[in-house]
């Protein structure tokens, strides 16, 4: 089925029936991934706006259109675009909209991402809009809960870092506020707590949430999500380096533990590599997914699933 809206800038546009739409159709994209892929989108073209630094995001978006039969054009850098030049987020989309049949855009202003939509005559997607929102990674996120752990509703997940900049904790929190009898344990600094956008919805929606700051407090879960602390959003270099490595997740914390280990990545010190070998690590299975869950959502914006 396709979606109910024509652009895709946050995770609060979904309702539960299109989260398990979403993931009906990435049950049916993978088996097309598995077998080469399809010619879906011959002759359509994409437009990946990249402002701001990106490397799964990027490249998943790439393959999951290259994977559909699509061409694909690019722009990298607000240094190397018109943006440099004064030229403002709409023009930029306007134009692109005469290029291309869908845009995927990141970019470093929060808010971003719904200036473009309103502006934008083919589907637009935000791949990340600076500490705002992460749609797509969210929904690979959900996807990869799923496959995990067979199930949605129940889930006791632990959220671990910076949970005060992390888009990709904000815009999971309001996709798994959808399932039912889903509850939070919040590890961070006081620094880095989780904002008052995401707690004030998960009180306005009934979710259980505790906010506490050791990681052996949150072991006792379903799934353990690590975050990176965001060197990029701190203007005090020092408090960065003060906080970057607060927590670290070792092998011995989840070796005899039934709880799955997730991160967006990239990680930088947070997720110990001894981890990398056990059963439980699914942060490379997440990447995986991240390419099936985005050609899913490029057909069902195209209304072609």
């Amino acid at each position: 089925m396709p979606l109910s809206f024509k652009h895709l800038t946050s995770t609060k546009q979904l309702t539960r029936e299109d989260m398990d739409a979403i993931l009906k159709v990435t049950e049916d994209m993978e088996k097309v991934y598995n077998t080469g892929g399809n010619d879906l989108f011959k002759g359509k073209v994409f437009a990946n706006l990249f402002y701001e630094p990106s490397t799964r995001t990027r490249l998943s978006f790439d393959a999951a259109m290259k994977h559909l039969g699509a061409s694909v054009i690019t722009a990298d850098g607000l240094q190397f675009s018109s943006m440099y030049k004064g030229e403002t987020i709409e023009d930029t989309i306007m134009v692109v909209s005469q290029y291309s049949d869908a845009i995927v855009m990141r970019h470093p202003e929060q808010g971003s991402a719904d200036r473009a939509a309103v502006v934008s005559s083919v589907p637009f997607i935000n791949a990340g809009d600076g500490p705002g929102q992460h749609p797509t990674q969210a929904i690979l996120d959900m996807y990869t809960i799923y496959k995990e752990r067979g199930t949605l509703d129940g889930i006791k997940i632990t959220m671990v870092g910076d949970l005060k900049y992390g888009r990709t904790v904000h815009s999971l929190s309001f996709l798994l506020g959808l399932y039912k009898d889903v509850s939070f344990t919040l590890v961070s600094p006081p620094e880095l707590k989780m904002p008052e956008k995401v707690t004030s919805f998960f009180a306005e929606k009934g979710v259980q949430y505790t906010e506490v700051e050791a990681i052996e407090e949150g072991l006792d879960s379903d799934v353990i999500y690590m975050t990176r602390v965001q060197k990029e959003r701190f203007e005090d270099a020092a408090e960065y380096e003060r906080l970057k490595l607060k927590y670290i997740l070792k092998a011995d914390h989840v070796r005899d533990r039934d709880i799955t280990v997730m991160h967006p990545l990239p990680r930088t010190g947070e997720i110990d590599t001894d981890v990398d070998a056990l059963p439980n690590a699914a942060y490379f299975r997440q990447v995986r997914n991240g390419v099936v869950v985005r050609m899913a959502l490029l057909a069902m914006l195209l209304g072609k699933e």
